[in-house]
Formats: structure tokens, C-alpha cells, sequence
């Protein structure tokens, strides 16, 4: 069987559960990303820059990329969108999704509200929700920009109003209904940004570092993961492990992984959850905020027969192997942070380095079990930090990861190929703490 070393996210449009609502009562929605907050996450991730004027064309264009798939047809008809159009492949991609139902596109007018905000309701799946709204309900969510349901067609009356009582169309941006101007940048930029969280794309975490919840949420996520098993992929990274070919490897699995942005982001690696509570704290103590995602993580690694039976519990687990030694995997998790700004990011280091890095037995003022050798890393530069690489071997969602300094690259990908030729290697270099850079080395476990 031939993997794919490259884990694509392909999110399916969802359709969002609709809310029994007493008549005329407004929904309460919790607080969603600024604008700019979601202008970031478009440029890092799909590489979107709203322009200051977009046209319905440029619109049409940023909403297929953010959507997964093509159109399966080259041969629709639109009377004014030539199958030469640069934007003929997203306006055919939308309009076999039905998002777009007429064939005059008018791709070349300049954006209107209205327009973005029907379009974004389909794209967001809530369009069956629409189609159930009372005049009542259209008309008691269209008082908030100032309209009624006879101001518009039946269809459009009941997607605006769902936009409205579901945050698509914010308060912050009813203003842009008074009056015939174009949608403004900031609002296209938003209305972008919730076509992505309402398919599944945006970010993934469980609180902010600040919010009152966190914790009870991060003690649910921990204890509801389980030790990964993956046989297939399993077989194969275990017997690299078996013949050294690495000294050890992580599982994972993609549908927790947070989607931030990189350049704000860090990851922290760890196996305690009292030493995670903790370390929010220690965020919290220090002033620093950020958005706070866990992924579980099963660790693997060699266990020799002379250290003794070996205890298993629900946590812990072994596979016996045939010199007498066995295969260890542990359950263990990465904390993914999101700051507020790079500064923020670099703080990080000093205080893991003043609070939560071991250096000596018995060494006071740290937080709960820290590490000799902790692990922290970053997919962007950062002063005093070191290049090392991740190798990964993907088998659907899941992956095992094995890290190793940059020259050992190679040979790790050799030896892959040994076990199995037609096992893929994805090897790319990332920034991490030094100690840890050290413990790869075998140099220092400090």
C-alpha cells in the first residue's frame, strides 16, 4: 500500500443544528474573532488579501478557495461569464454547489453586502435553516439593519435574517445595510472568515488561556483521550524502533491539530496534566494570554526487559518484543499556543526556563514534575532557538513523528524504506528549545 506522507485537511461543508427559538427572542452568541483576527488567519493560511473594492467576481473567487473541491463540470453556461473569465472555474465551483443560483453573474459589479452575506449562508450550510424562518422571525432579525421582509425576496429575506441571528452578519457591521455602498473590506474579510469556522476550517482550541472554562475543558479533553493505536502504521514505525533506525516516535492524530497561525504559535510537549494546569497558571501569572488547543499524543519508545516488569495501566502500555525488550507507549500531549503577538511568543522561553525547566534534583520554585529536557517548538524562526527536523509517515488521520537533529535526515528515510519501500518520509525543519536540541544530540540532558 502506497501512503501519502502529506496530510491534506478535506473538510466537508457542515450543516449547522438549528436552535428552537421562542418568537422574536434574539440569539445569544458568544464573542467570535475580529475581523483582523480572521484577515490573518486568511493571508497565513490561503494566502487571501480582501482588496479594499472587491468586485462579486473577486468574492465569488475568495469563497471557492476557502471551500473544498472543483466543480465536476467545464461546460456550464453563464450569460455573462465566458469559460476564458479568470474567475470562471470559482463561479461554475459555486454554482454546482448551489451557492450560487442565477446565470448572470455580474462579476465585474462591485460587492454588495447583501450579496456576500446570502452567499456566506450557503457556503456556511445553513441554507435548509433559512428556508424554515416565518415571516415573524425574517422580520424580527431584519429590524436590526433597519429592513423588513417585503424589502426583499422571500429566499434572501430568510438567508439575511439566519445571517443575522447567527453571527455571520454581526452587529458591529449592520450600518453597512443603511445605505446602497459596497460591502467594506473589514466586512468581507469577516464574512470570509465565518465561511471557515462554519466549515471547520478555522482554528481548533478549547479556551483561551484567560477564560474561566479553560480548565475544566482542558481536564476534559485530557481524560477523554485515549493511548492512539494505529496497527497498520504502527507496524511499520515500531520496527524502525526495534532495528534503531530512531529512538522513538510519537502518534498524533490531525483532526485535533489546533490550525494557527504559525507565526503566533508554539508547541509544549508534555505527559503530566497537573503539570499543564499549572503551566496555564504560570501564563496567567506572568501576564501572558493566549488561545490554548491540546492534542493528545502517544509516546513510543524502546523499554529494556533489565529495567524490570513493567506496570500497565491506562495510560501505560507495552508490546513485548522478540529479544525479551519491549515497545513502551504512553499517553502524553502537546499544548498549542496561540499568542496575541510575536513579543508575547518570545516571552515564552524565560519562563519555562525560569519555572519549568529542571536543573537540578529536587530544584525548588519549579511547577509540578517539569522536565530536564523540556519540549517547545515553533514552525517560525525565533532568536535562541535550533533547527532540528520532524520525520512523519501518514496513514489517514493519524501519523507517527519522530524528531532527529538535520543530519540524520537522510538515514532516518533509508531506513524507513528498508522496513518498507513504499513507506513515504515527510521531513521538514522547524525551531526548538535548546535543551531539547541537546537531548537529541546526546550531548548534555540539560
Amino acid at each position: 500500500m502506497a501512503w501519502k506522507s502529506k496530510t491534506k485537511t478535506i473538510a466537508a461543508l457542515t450543516v449547522a443544528a438549528s436552535v428552537a427559538l421562542l418568537p422574536l427572542a434574539q440569539p445569544i452568541l458568544a464573542a467570535a474573532p475580529t475581523a483582523k483576527e480572521y484577515g490573518t488567519f486568511l493571508s497565513a493560511k490561503y494566502d487571501i488579501t480582501v482588496n479594499e473594492h472587491a468586485t462579486k467576481g473577486q468574492f465569488i473567487q475568495y469563497v471557492a478557495d476557502l471551500l473544498p473541491g472543483e466543480a465536476t463540470k467545464t461546460d456550464y453556461r453563464f450569460n455573462d461569464v465566458e469559460s476564458s473569465n479568470e474567475h470562471y472555474a470559482a463561479v461554475a465551483e459555486l454554482y454546482e454547489k448551489g451557492h450560487l443560483t442565477g446565470t448572470t453573474i455580474q462579476a465585474d459589479q462591485q460587492l454588495q453586502p447583501w450579496i456576500a452575506a446570502i452567499i456566506a449562508v450557503r457556503a456556511a450550510g445553513l441554507k435548509e435553516l433559512a428556508a424554515t424562518y416565518t415571516t415573524e422571525k425574517i422580520d424580527a432579525a431584519l429590524a436590526n439593519i433597519n429592513s423588513t421582509s417585503s424589502d426583499w425576496y422571500k429566499h434572501v429575506a430568510q438567508e439575511l435574517a439566519v445571517a443575522i441571528d447567527n453571527g455571520i452578519i454581526p452587529e458591529q457591521y449592520y450600518d453597512e445595510f443603511d445605505s446602497n455602498k459596497p460591502a467594506s473590506a473589514e466586512f468581507v474579510q469577516y464574512i470570509l472568515g465565518e465561511i471557515t469556522s462554519y466549515n471547520g476550517n478555522y482554528k481548533n482550541y478549547i479556551a483561551n488561556s484567560t477564560d474561566a472554562n479553560l480548565i475544566s475543558e482542558l481536564i476534559a479533553a485530557y481524560n477523554t483521550a485515549d493511548i492512539i493505536q494505529v496497527s497498520e502504521l504502527q507496524e511499520i514505525v515500531d520496527a524502525a524502533l526495534e532495528q534503531n533506525i530512531i529512538t522513538g516516535y510519537n502518534f498524533k492524530d490531525a483532526r485535533f491539530e489546533a490550525n494557527f497561525v504559525d507565526e503566533y504559535t508554539l508547541t509544549y510537549g508534555h505527559s503530566d496534566l497537573t503539570h499543564a494546569i499549572q503551566l496555564i497558571g504560570l501564563l496567567r501569572s506572568e501576564g501572558l494570554e493566549a488561545k490554548v488547543q491540546l492534542e493528545p499524543k502517544t509516546s513510543a519508545f524502546l523499554y529494556l526487559k533489565e529495567w524490570g516488569e513493567p506496570e500497565q495501566s491506562e495510560s501505560f502500555q507495552v508490546k513485548q518484543i522478540a529479544n525479551g525488550n519491549y515497545v513502551a507507549y504512553s499517553k502524553e500531549y502537546d499544548l498549542s499556543f496561540e499568542f496575541n503577538s510575536i513579543e508575547d511568543k518570545e516571552k515564552f522561553q524565560k519562563i519555562i526556563i525560569d519555572y519549568a525547566k529542571k536543573d537540578a534534583d529536587d530544584e525548588p520554585g519549579l511547577i509540578i514534575n517539569s522536565w530536564w529536557q523540556p519540549l517547545y517548538y515553533s514552525n517560525t524562526e525565533l532568536d535562541e532557538y535550533v533547527t532540528i527536523s520532524n520525520n512523519k509517515v501518514t496513514l489517514g488521520n493519524y501519523y507517527a513523528q519522530t524528531f532527529s537533529l538535520n543530519e540524520q535526515v537522510e538515514s532516518i528515510a533509508a531506513g524507513f524504506k528498508e522496513v518498507n519501500p513504499e513507506v513515504e518520509v515527510e521531513s521538514y525543519e522547524f525551531w526548538a528549545n535548546i535543551a531539547f536540541y541537546n537531548y537529541l544530540g546526546g550531548t548534555d540532558y540539560k
